[in-house]
């Protein structure tokens, strides 16, 4: 890289002073070429990447990961391979490229988080649409965050760690020189990919490792051999995928073994036929997922409730930022922001665009302007009021940490219950609810993506204004692409089955369902309610335990697994504080590559499935004696080769101190 001097960030990067006392990395009196095609092409690649990724596995587990820090080793690393080719690029193309592309897995959460409901209610969403209610609430989320620049980054700077903001400016720097982080990322993205190449496409071994526990009805003990779920589980940390495996023994090894012993003989509704002759697939539909659902709703709500002191001073702060906005256009170029003006009449714009464009939303009458006016309207006052939320709160605990669930849950009930009192109660009623949803959604998410790659420009000493336009360059390129994610795999599985669970969507169309028309069976969803109360009680994450609850087994062990490497790396490693990040950091980057490198592969098996029809097993003949062999057992020699190639990149060129580890 050029034009950089050396060192790391400034000691007052992590303390408590007025932002115009901190010396950024960059000056601001020097210019150096951060706005580039280069920086912006890349950014929009790999944000289609992991974009695409988190789509799968925001189907499959409810989350979604932040891309930031695995973006910025990347653009780094393909930036110095690609040098005598298109130049050597600055530290602040690099960042302007994290910036654009990292606005990926904030539309995914959006539009995975809601969307999916449509299918889920036996209809099919219209591509097109969903792409542009995306692509225009990411655009409010980026013009709402411009007014509170200067307060939330410049203000009170020391006061909001940004976290991975914060990380990703020493990771940008760090990563110009090349070396094992970058080497972790890729590598895990290989990995990734060519195992699930072998596992999901060819089918070269079954799913997952599973046991029937003696003497306890239905219980039954399961592993999925998933790289994603490991990289998951590491990145989440130990804490954390704990609780959510201890959600999901709750389900599978005491609710559903309790329900068979004491009413086994009896049929217990929605189900028609009694507990004993249902198998543990269907004891999930009938029941684990009314309650599941009921867990992951009310445990939004809790945390929601939670955020409301932040909430009403952040709105309040918010609103008097927009009143007391610069006049002219400031001298320093670390401190230019786009145009206030120009984020009103983006605000009006996009009023004007639900208003006059009736595919938007097809369920009103074409020539009723009134009522998608209206619309417009209500999607921008939610979208203002949660960007001004989540903008700060991503300062507080992190973009991954960052309550969008609930703050679409309070979306929808608002909304769900205008309609109920205008008596629009039918099935496009509540799909125009969970449109509306999903603009605000991806409006807060986004906004607190923005919030934090701001803080990552203010660190390194880029220019705002050009990290805003970047922004949403990221999200008008990676509207579509998610969106094609989502409905491709859509498409070729079914959502709310084994494969994409799509535990958030199966929320939001409860919440919905339950307002308007209350088809649920609330006594199941009541009982889920009463365990994320029970949770709370204990002071565990609600939604973490939630989640839990609702996902099978299966997928929770091995994010326990990933959970409990990094639990025994950080216990033998914390002598060390410059050893315990670097090994923390590279089973951070691996396991992003792993979550990267599956993603893609579920998306590509989805395309080639839609175009040539299903791939077959390459051994059928193999899996057919696979499936006799007791328990399935072969299924962990690939796990436990998975789990040996995450140690080694912890421990890359520690191997003899990794020996140590194991045997003790």
């Amino acid at each position: 890289m050029s034009d950089q001097k050396q060192g790391g960030l400034h000691p007052l990067a992590y303390e408590e002073v007025p932002g115009d006392q901190y010396p950024p990395y960059i000056p601001a009196e020097k210019i150096t070429p951060e706005f580039s095609l280069k920086a912006i092409v890349l950014g929009a690649i790999f944000g289609i990447i992991f974009g695409a990724a988190n789509a799968y596995l925001g189907l499959r587990v409810g989350l979604t990961i932040s891309t930031s820090i695995p973006i910025a080793v990347m653009t780094v690393t393909v930036f110095t391979l690609l040098k005598k080719v298109i130049g050597e690029a600055t530290l602040l193309e690099c960042n302007m490229s994290q910036t654009v592309g990292s606005a990926s897995s904030s539309l995914a959460s959006g539009i995975i988080f809601t969307v999916p409901a449509i299918w889920l209610w036996g209809l099919e969403p219209n591509y097109i649409q969903v792409s542009m209610l995306a692509m225009l609430g990411g655009i409010l989320g980026v013009m709402f965050m411009v007014p509170l620049r200067r307060f939330l980054i410049n203000e009170e700077h020391g006061k909001l760690p940004y976290p991975e903001g914060t990380a990703a400016a020493e990771v940008l720097m760090a990563a110009q020189e090349g070396g094992r982080s970058a080497k972790n990322v890729f590598t895990g993205l290989g990995v990734g990919f060519s195992y699930a190449l072998l596992w999901k496409a060819l089918q070269v071994w079954s799913k997952e490792f599973a046991l029937h526990l003696p003497f306890v009805k239905k219980a039954k003990f399961a592993i999925e051999a998933s790289p994603a779920l490991l990289g998951v589980g590491y990145i989440l940390g130990f804490r954390i995928a704990t609780i959510m495996v201890c959600g999901a023994a709750l389900s599978y090894l005491i609710i559903v073994p309790f329900m068979a012993h004491v009413w086994g003989g009896a049929i217990i509704p929605p189900a028609t036929d009694i507990i004993d002759n249902l198998n543990l697939s269907q004891m999930r539909n009938f029941y684990i997922r009314y309650i599941g659902a009921g867990a992951v709703a009310s445990a939004g709500i809790i945390t929601l409730i939670k955020a409301i002191p932040t909430m009403i001073k952040s709105f309040r702060i918010g609103i008097e930022k927009m009143k007391t906005g610069p006049g002219e256009v400031p001298d320093k170029r670390t401190d230019r922001d786009l145009n206030l003006k120009v984020v009103g009449r983006v605000a009006l714009a996009i009023v004007a665009v639900i208003t006059v464009l009736p595919f938007l939303f097809p369920a009103i009458d074409p020539m009723n302007f009134l009522l998608r006016f209206g619309i417009g309207v209500l999607v921008v006052v939610f979208a203002f009021f949660f960007v001004t939320v989540s903008a700060r709160i991503v300062g507080l605990v992190g973009v991954t940490s960052n309550p969008t669930s609930g703050m679409i849950i309070a979306t929808l009930i608002c909304v769900s219950l205008l309609f109920a009192l205008g008596g629009w109660t039918d099935i496009t009623g509540k799909v125009t609810i969970i449109l509306i949803g999903t603009m605000v959604g991806v409006a807060a998410s986004i906004a607190g993506d923005t919030s934090q790659d701001i803080k990552t420009g203010f660190l390194l000493g880029a220019t705002p204004r050009k990290q805003q336009i970047g922004e949403i360059i990221g999200v008008m390129t990676c509207a579509f692409f998610v969106a094609a994610s989502v409905f491709l795999l859509a498409s070729q599985y079914e959502i709310g089955g084994a494969e994409l669970a799509a535990p958030q969507a199966n929320m939001m169309k409860l919440v919905v369902d339950g307002i308007i028309d209350q088809s649920i069976p609330w006594a199941l969803v009541l009982v889920g309610v009463a365990i994320t109360l029970v949770a709370t009680s204990f002071r565990l994450p609600p939604l973490a335990f939630a989640v839990g609850v609702y996902l099978p087994l299966a997928t929770m062990t091995p994010i326990f697994i990933g959970g409990l490497m990094r639990r025994i790396v950080e216990k033998r490693s914390s002598h060390d504080p410059d050893l315990l990040h670097r090994r923390r950091e590279g089973g951070i980057l691996f396991g992003s590559g792993l979550v990267g490198g599956e993603g893609l592969m579920g998306v590509a098996i989805a395309a080639y499935a839609f175009i040539f029809g299903k791939p077959t097993p390459i051994f059928p003949g193999f899996l057919d004696w696979l499936e006799r062999f007791p328990q399935h057992l072969l299924v962990l020699i690939p796990l436990g080769f998975l789990v040996w190639l995450l140690w080694k990149s912890i421990f890359a060129g520690e191997e003899s101190e990794g020996r140590d580890i194991i045997r003790s």
